[in-house]
């Protein structure tokens, strides 16, 4: 079945229907990855946007529903060069068409992802839309194009109730704005019972439960969207207990702390990104997803200063709290499949810990 992308430009391509034929419109993203297409598909963080994998073979090794890092893939559609029908590995327990199919999300295949990614890298990040009516009408269709937003998708992907992971070391408390689950795994395998709170908790109810640390995580939108979330994060900052954040999570803290974003032309999604850290002029690879960044004009240089930047555009990609025990980074330190450069920020955060006792 015939399968058809129209960007809010005009800009139509052609392909195969993959997955559901529910028509939707979207943001439209792109990722660099060149493996690890179920970690993007169920990666939070892609909820009220479409992706664009850039590679040009997705499937090959199937789905192995231990990879995953939620319970479900987010992304509203799918867009790939070549999709494999034939997975090839010894893990593999399901094709990635079903996997679609079977979650309700479109998709096209047969596109020059190439020639769309550089429209998106020129023009900048677009919504779009993804249909198999061969009758569509671009008048009717370009309007609704403009008018969509992504609004408030925090709420969409955050637990529904506070849950613990068992463990017998330090007590975390990990904010689930749409957190992965590797973050959490990467806590508890350093011994951390960790307990993941739902977006909306308030922070007495944390502060109330003594953790000895708290990590705020990744998750979907644009930053400002989550106002009460912020006053939330600035009670926290409050008290002394040591914290971590990972993407959105560090956007927000930054917020709370009267520093600005903006959203990026087309932001940086992949597992390929280097980054600088200023204290060692080390540099890493990192994994990342955001289409915001942090300005750091409106920031008092009394209370933060910055840790990390991206080596490609010079974008602030970590900031350090003076006199705090905070730090956040705006890459993934969890990143699955990776890369793992940066897990070692895991063991920083857990020796901030043990020097707060």
């Amino acid at each position: 079945m015939k399968a058809f992308l129209i960007l809010e430009d005009g800009t139509t391509f052609t392909g195969t229907s993959i997955g559901s034929t529910k028509e939707v419109i979207s943001e439209i993203v792109f990722n660099t990855s060149m493996t690890g297409y179920l970690e993007v598909l169920t990666d939070p963080s892609y909820a009220g946007q479409a992706v664009v994998m850039t590679y040009p073979l997705i499937g090959n090794y199937g789905i192995c529903h231990e990879d995953m890092e939620s319970l479900k893939p987010w992304p509203d559609g799918y867009i790939v060069r070549e999709l494999s029908r034939l997975p090839s590995n010894f893990r593999s327990e399901d094709t990635i068409q079903h996997f679609l199919e079977e979650n309700d999300i479109p998709g096209i295949a047969g596109v020059d992802t190439r020639a769309l990614t550089k429209i998106l890298r020129e023009k900048g990040t677009m919504n779009g839309m993804i249909t198999t009516n061969e009758n569509y009408n671009l008048d009717e269709i370009l309007p609704k194009l403009k008018e969509y937003k992504t609004g408030n998708v925090v709420e969409k992907v955050t637990c529904a109730e506070k849950k613990v992971i068992k463990g017998d070391g330090k007590k975390v408390a990990l904010m689930d704005f749409g957190a992965k689950n590797n973050i959490a795994k990467s806590l508890n395998e350093r011994g951390c019972e960790v307990t993941i709170y739902p977006a909306g908790t308030k922070a007495e109810e944390i502060i109330a439960a003594n953790p000895d640390g708290i990590m705020l995580s990744n998750g979907p939108g644009d930053p400002k969207d989550c106002g009460a979330i912020i006053e939330e994060i600035k009670k926290l900052y409050n008290t002394e207990i040591p914290i971590f954040a990972i993407c959105l999570g560090h956007q927000l803290m930054a917020l709370a702390n009267g520093a600005d974003t903006h959203k990026m032309k087309y932001g940086h999604r992949g597992g390929n990104h280097p980054v600088k850290d200023l204290e060692t002029n080390r540099v890493y690879i990192s994994s990342q997803n955001h289409g915001y960044v942090v300005d750091m004009d409106k920031m008092d240089p009394n209370v933060a200063e910055v840790s990390f930047v991206n080596v490609n555009d010079g974008t602030v990609e970590g900031l350090k709290y003076k006199n705090k025990n905070i730090f956040t980074v705006q890459f993934h330190p969890e990143a699955c499949p990776g890369p793992q450069d940066s897990a070692f920020l895991f063991d920083r955060f857990m020796k901030m810990m043990e020097v707060t006792e």
